[in-house]
C-alpha cells in the first residue's frame, strides 16, 4: 500500500469526524467537501478516473451548493436547536457502539489481497470501458432512469409554477 493511500484515509476519516462533530453546519458541509475530495483521491488510486471526476463534479460541486443553500436558508443556530435529553444521547451512543461492534465482527476475518500483475487490467476504470458496459449490458435500466429523471423535472416545474394571482410569502 502506498503512503498516499494512508494519507488520504487519514484525512478522510478525520474530515468525516469533522462532519459529525462540527457545531457550525457550514463547517460540517466544508468537512464533507473535504471528505468527497479524499474519496475521489481513493478512486484515482483505484484507476477509476471517471468516477473520481463525477464524484468531484456532482457531489463536491452541485450537491454541496444545494446543502449550503438549504442550511443558509434555514438559518440554523444554537438558539433554535431543541435540547436533547440524556436518554437520547445514551441511546445514540449505544446504537453507534453496536454498529461499530457489528462492523468489527463482520470484517474481522478479512484478508486483504493485492493485485496480480499478470491478470491486472489497467483499462478497467476508463470511460470507454464504462460506456460500453453501460450502453450494452445496462441499456434498459439506463433508459428507465432517464425517463424517471425527466418525470421528476416535469414534476418540479409543475410544483414550482405559479398560478395567476397566487403570491408566495
Amino acid at each position: 500500500m502506498s503512503p498516499l493511500f494512508f494519507f488520504l484515509s487519514f484525512v478522510a476519516l478525520f474530515s468525516a469526524l469533522g462532519v459529525v462533530l462540527a457545531k457550525n453546519p457550514v463547517h460540517s458541509v466544508l468537512f464533507l467537501i473535504l471528505t468527497f475530495f479524499t474519496i475521489s483521491g481513493h478512486y484515482l488510486l483505484l484507476n477509476a478516473q471517471f468516477l473520481a471526476a463525477v464524484n468531484i463534479i456532482v457531489y463536491a460541486g452541485a450537491i454541496m451548493v444545494l446543502f449550503l443553500f438549504v442550511i443558509m436558508f434555514l438559518n440554523l443556530n444554537a438558539d433554535t436547536e431543541p435540547h436533547k435529553s440524556a436518554l437520547s444521547k445514551i441511546a445514540a451512543a449505544i446504537a453507534g457502539g453496536s454498529l461499530l461492534l457489528i462492523l468489527v465482527a463482520a470484517l474481522r476475518d478479512i484478508q486483504p489481497g493485492g493485485a496480480n500483475a499478470t491478470t491486472f487490467d489497467s483499462q478497467i476504470g476508463m470511460v470507454d470501458r464504462l460506456g460500453m458496459t453501460l450502453y450494452k449490458q445496462y441499456m434498459l435500466p439506463f433508459e428507465l432512469v432517464s425517463v424517471l429523471f425527466i418525470a421528476a423535472m416535469v414534476g418540479a416545474v409543475m410544483l414550482g409554477k405559479r398560478e395567476t394571482g397566487e403570491r408566495n410569502f
